[in-house]
C-alpha cells in the first residue's frame, strides 16, 4: 500500500504536468494542499464516484478555484468519469478541465469557483441547505439527511469582503457540519502577504462563533486527521482548520514563493521536483498501486447502499415524507402547481387592485407559498420594504432550522452567493431580496448563478426614480441594462399584480437559470386583459392594447411605465392615430419566443416605435431601432417625491405622446 505522501504526490505530479502542458495555470496551491486533500478524501469524504448526484454525499468546494488541478486530480484519481486525457487537455477548448472549476463540465464539481470568496460562500449556503433539509425531514430513528460540507480556501478568499458576510452568518446559524481548511501559505500573486494581510484570522473566526483549530501542519497527515475528527465532533459550530502549508511543496527552487502561484514550473524544475519528491514516473503516469490507493468507488458504493437501506426504512415509516423528499431533491414541482397557479392568476385578473408590485409580489407569495414547501427565502435586512415575508414564513435559527425564511442581515453579496449554494445543494427554491440599487453589491454572485444556470430567484424592489425621496444613491438607472445583458438570466419588470404573479410563476418553474423579479415601491394601475392576453404574459411581451387593422405606431412599456404608454395611446387615438401598446415585462423571455410570435407582436413593417421606461434607455434600441424614440433616463436621479421626479425627468404621458408625434 502506498504511503500517504506517495498518494499526495500523485496530485502534485498531475498538477505540475497539466499546468506545464497547458503552458498556463496555478501549480502552487495544488502542490501545497495535496497532503490535506489526501487525508480528507482518503479518510473522511463520503461520496460515490459512480453517482456524483447522490443526495446524501458530502459536498467539497475548492474556493481557491485557481488551484483547479487539485480538484481535477482528486476526481480522476478517486474514480470519477474524468479520464487522464481530460487532464492532458487542461485549459483547452471544450475539455472538462477548464482553467477554473466549472459546474456541469466534470462530474463531481459541486460549484463554479474562481472569483475568490464565493466558493466558501456557496459552501455556507450548502451547509445551511443541509441543516434546514435535515430539520424538515429527519425523524427519530430515521436520519436521511446527514452530510458535511468541506471547503478549501486561501488567503485571497479571506481578504474578499464576502467572506466576512457569509462566515459571520454561518457562525450565527450554527452550521456545525461546515468545515473549512485555510491554506495559510503566506503567499498571494504579489508575493508575501504580510505586507497587505495581517488580520488575526483565528480571532476573527472565533468572534463569528466558529470553532478554530490553530497551528495545524498541513503537511503532517496525522495532525490534519486529528483536526478533522475534532471538527466533526463539534456539531454546534462551523470549524476553521488553520493549515500552515508551503506553496509549491516539493519544488526545490520555487516552493514558498509567488513564482509557483500562477505559472508553470518549467521543464527543468519539474525534473528537479520529481527527484526531490521521489516520484520516478513520467508525465501523467500513475502506477496501478497509486490508483488502487486512491480508488473511492467501492467505499462510495457501500456508503450509498447503506443510505439507500436507511431511506427504504424511512419510506416504510413515512411514505408521504419520503415521496416529498424525492420530489424536492429531484427538483420537481408539485404536479398540480401550474394549474393552481394559473387559477390564482385568473382570479387576480378578475379582481383588480391598484397596488405596488412589491405588494403584489407578497400577495403572490401568500398564494403560491402554501403550494411550495421547498420555498426558502430571505431578505438583506429589508423584509419590511421588500415584502418577502409571507403568511407561512418561519425564521431559520441555529436551534431550530425547520423554518423557511432566512434573515440575511445587510449582506446582499453574501445572500446571493449563499442562494447559489442552496440551489446547488438541491431540495429548495431559493429566493432573496434587496433594493434593485444594491444588486450592485451582489452583481458577481448573480453572474455566477447565470454562469452555472442555477434557478435562484433574485427579488429587487424600489426599481426606479419612483422610489422617491431616498434620492439618487438609492434610485437605479443603469442596473437593468446590465441585468438584461447577462446571458442565461431572465429579468421581469411587471406592470401590475397580474404580471407580478406571472413573473413569480415563471421564476418558480424555471430550471435552467436564475431570474430577477423587479418590483415598484409606488402603486400601479391594473390593466384590462382577455384570457388570451393573460396567457401571453408568460411569453415576456404581448399586445396589451390594439387598434383596428395594422398599427402605424407601436408604444412599448414595461413596469410602472406601461400605464404611461396606455394613456398616451388613448390620446394619440383621439388624434386619429392607429396605435398598438405592447407590454414587455421580460425582454429575455420575449426574445426566446418563435419568430412568428415576435413578428405578431412587433411587426417589422411598423418602424415607428416608442419605448418608455424610467431607467437607462440603452436596452431598448433593439426594439425601437435607431430611428425610434425612447422616453427614459439619461442621468442619475434626484431626491423628491416620485410624482415630482417623473415630471422633472419628463417621463410622462405627454412626453410619450410628443415622442410619438416626432416620428
Amino acid at each position: 500500500m502506498p504511503s500517504r505522501r506517495e498518494l499526495a504526490n500523485a496530485i502534485r505530479a498531475l498538477s505540475m504536468d497539466a499546468v506545464q502542458q497547458a503552458k498556463s495555470g496555478h501549480p502552487g496551491a495544488p502542490m501545497g494542499m495535496a497532503d490535506i486533500a489526501q487525508v480528507l478524501w482518503g479518510d473522511f469524504l463520503s461520496h460515490n464516484p459512480a453517482n456524483p448526484s447522490w443526495a446524501n454525499r458530502d459536498r467539497f468546494v475548492l474556493s481557491n478555484g485557481h488551484g483547479s488541478m487539485l480538484l481535477y486530480s482528486l476526481l480522476h484519481l478517486s474514480g470519477y468519469e474524468l479520464p487522464i486525457e481530460e487532464l492532458k487537455n487542461f485549459r483547452q477548448l471544450h475539455s472538462k478541465t477548464p482553467g477554473h472549476p466549472e459546474y456541469g463540465y466534470a462530474p463531481g464539481v459541486e460549484t463554479t469557483t474562481g472569483p475568490l470568496g464565493q466558493g466558501i460562500s456557496n459552501a455556507v449556503g450548502m451547509a445551511l441547505a443541509e441543516k434546514v433539509l435535515a430539520a424538515q425531514f429527519n425523524k427519530d430513528g430515521h436520519t436521511i439527511v446527514d452530510h458535511h460540507t468541506y471547503a478549501f480556501l486561501g488567503d485571497g478568499c479571506l481578504m474578499e469582503g464576502i467572506s466576512h458576510e457569509t462566515c459571520s452568518l454561518a457562525g450565527t446559524l450554527g452550521l456545525g457540519k461546515l468545515i473549512a481548511f485555510w491554506d495559510d501559505n503566506g503567499i498571494s500573486i504579489d508575493g508575501e502577504v504580510e505586507g497587505w494581510f495581517t488580520d488575526d484570522t483565528p480571532a476573527r473566526f472565533k468572534s463569528y462563533g466558529w470553532e478554530v483549530i490553530e497551528g495545524v501542519d498541513g503537511h503532517d497527515a496525522e495532525q490534519v486527521k486529528a483536526a478533522i475528527e475534532k471538527a466533526q465532533a463539534n456539531t454546534a459550530q462551523p470549524t476553521l482548520i488553520c493549515c500552515k502549508t508551503t506553496i509549491g511543496f516539493g519544488s526545490p527552487n520555487k516552493e514558498g514563493t509567488e513564482s509557483c502561484h500562477g505559472a508553470p514550473l518549467g521543464d527543468d524544475e519539474i525534473v528537479a521536483t520529481r527527484e526531490k519528491l521521489g516520484w520516478s514516473h513520467g508525465a501523467f503516469e500513475i502506477p496501478d498501486e497509486i490508483y488502487a490507493g486512491w480508488d473511492g468507488k467501492e467505499k462510495g458504493s457501500k456508503a450509498e447502499s447503506a443510505w439507500n437501506d436507511a431511506f427504504a426504512a424511512y419510506e416504510a415509516a413515512y411514505p408521504e415524507l419520503a415521496a416529498e423528499f424525492k420530489r424536492r431533491v429531484n427538483g420537481e414541482l408539485p404536479a398540480d402547481f401550474s394549474d393552481k397557479a394559473d387559477a390564482i392568476i385568473a382570479e387576480l385578473q378578475a379582481n383588480p387592485q391598484n397596488i405596488a408590485s412589491r405588494k403584489a409580489s407578497q400577495n403572490a407569495l401568500n398564494a403560491f407559498g402554501p403550494l411550495l414547501p421547498e420555498l426558502l427565502g430571505g431578505s438583506a435586512d429589508l423584509a419590511g420594504s421588500n415584502l418577502t415575508i409571507w403568511e407561512g414564513s418561519k425564521g431559520v435559527e441555529a436551534n431550530d432550522a425547520s423554518g423557511n425564511y432566512i434573515y440575511y442581515g445587510v449582506r446582499e453579496f453574501g445572500m446571493s452567493a449563499m442562494m447559489n449554494g442552496i440551489a446547488l445543494h438541491g431540495g429548495f427554491k431559493a429566493y432573496g431580496a434587496t433594493f434593485l440599487m444594491f444588486m450592485e453589491y451582489a452583481r458577481n454572485a448573480v453572474r455566477m448563478a447565470a454562469l452555472m444556470k442555477q434557478p435562484a430567484i433574485f427579488v429587487y424592489t424600489h426599481d426606479s426614480i419612483g422610489l422617491g425621496e431616498d434620492g439618487p444613491t438609492h434610485q437605479p438607472v443603469e442596473q437593468v441594462v446590465a441585468l438584461r445583458a447577462t446571458p442565461n438570466l431572465d429579468n421581469w419588470r411587471p406592470c401590475d399584480q397580474v404580471e407580478s404573479a406571472v413573473s413569480w410563476k415563471s421564476a418558480i418553474e424555471r430550471t435552467d437559470g436564475p431570474t430577477t423579479l423587479i418590483f415598484t415601491r409606488q402603486g400601479l394601475a391594473q390593466q384590462e386583459r382577455t384570457a388570451q392576453q393573460v396567457a401571453d404574459i408568460a411569453k415576456g411581451g404581448y399586445v396589451l392594447k390594439d387598434c383596428e387593422g395594422t398599427p402605424e405606431l407601436i408604444l412599448i412599456g414595461t413596469g410602472s411605465e406601461v400605464q404611461l404608454a396606455v394613456e398616451a395611446a388613448e390620446k394619440l387615438t383621439e388624434q386619429g392615430k392607429a396605435v398598438r401598446v405592447v407590454s414587455m415585462p421580460s425582454t429575455d423571455v420575449f426574445d426566446r419566443q418563435p419568430a412568428d410570435y415576435r413578428e405578431s407582436v412587433l411587426p417589422s413593417s411598423v418602424v415607428k416605435r416608442v419605448a418608455v421606461e424610467a431607467l437607462s434607455k440603452d436596452s431598448w434600441y433593439k426594439y425601437v431601432g435607431f430611428n425610434g424614440a425612447i422616453v427614459g433616463m439619461d442621468t442619475f436621479g434626484e431626491s423628491a417625491p416620485a410624482g415630482d421626479l417623473f415630471k422633472h425627468f419628463n417621463i410622462t404621458t405627454d412626453a410619450v405622446v410628443e415622442a410619438a408625434l416626432s416620428l
